[in-house]
C-alpha cells in the first residue's frame, strides 16, 4: 500500500485568517507531505508493507527498534486527523451527542475548552492536544511529538496541532491565541460526533 497525500476537506485558504493559505502550503503541503513520502521509504520492503495506518502505528508503537516508522506514520494519521477537526465558520459551543457528552464529564462547555486549551498550551516543545473516549469516558489528552491515542487504548475525537509549524507563521509565539481561535472559530463539531458515533 502506497499512502497518498489526502484532500483537505476546504481550499488552503478557507480557515483564514486563522489559519493561512501559507500555513497550509508548508504545514500540508511539505510537512504532511514529508511523513507521507517517509512513511512509505521505511515500510516498503518490510512486514508492514501493505498494512493499514492504523496497523502500523499500533504495531510499532513503543518499539524502539521502529520509532523512525511509528513516528511518521503517526504524524500521516494525526495530521490527516486534525484537518477534518476543523471547518470554514467552525467553532463555538457544541450541539448532537458530544454536547451533552461534554457537559456530563466536564460540567460544562467553558469548562472543557478551558482544559483543553490548557493541555495545549502546557504540551512542553512539539505535540497534539485531544479530546478522547477511553473506556467509555471522555479524557482530555496531551502528547509529545508524534504520540497519538490509539497508543494508549483511547479513541480520537478532536486535535489541536501544537506544533510550532501549526501556528507560527500566523500567531507567531503566541499558542494561547491559536488554541483560542481553534475552539472558537474552526472546530467542526459535525466531526466529532462522527467519531463519537464510530
Amino acid at each position: 500500500m502506497i499512502f497518498m497525500l489526502p484532500d483537505l476537506p476546504y481550499a488552503k485558504d478557507a480557515l483564514s485568517p486563522y489559519i493561512s493559505a501559507k500555513t497550509f502550503d508548508f504545514h500540508y503541503g511539505k510537512h504532511h507531505q514529508a511523513y507521507i513520502d517517509n512513511t512509505n521509504k521505511l515500510i516498503a520492503g518490510t512486514d508492514l508493507d501493505g498494512k493499514t495506518l492504523r496497523e502500523i502505528i499500533t504495531t510499532t508503537a513503543g518499539d524502539a527498534t521502529r520509532v523512525g516508522i511509528f513516528n511518521n506514520a503517526a504524524q500521516v494519521w494525526n495530521h490527516s486527523f486534525y484537518w477534518q477537526c476543523m471547518k470554514p465558520g467552525g467553532g463555538g459551543a457544541p450541539n448532537g451527542d458530544i454536547a451533552e457528552s461534554i457537559v456530563q464529564t466536564f460540567g460544562s462547555y467553558e469548562n472543557f475548552a478551558k482544559a483543553f486549551k490548557e493541555a495545549g498550551v502546557t504540551q512542553f516543545g512539539s505535540g497534539w492536544a485531544w479530546l478522547v473516549e477511553k473506556n467509555g469516558k471522555l479524557e482530555i489528552m496531551k502528547t509529545p511529538n508524534a504520540d497519538t491515542p490509539m497508543a494508549h487504548g483511547a479513541k480520537a475525537l478532536l486535535t489541536a496541532d501544537v506544533w510550532e509549524h501549526a501556528y507560527y507563521l500566523d500567531y507567531q509565539n503566541r499558542r494561547p491565541d491559536y488554541l483560542q481561535d481553534f475552539l472558537e472559530k474552526l472546530v467542526n463539531w459535525e466531526f466529532v460526533n462522527q467519531q463519537l458515533k464510530k
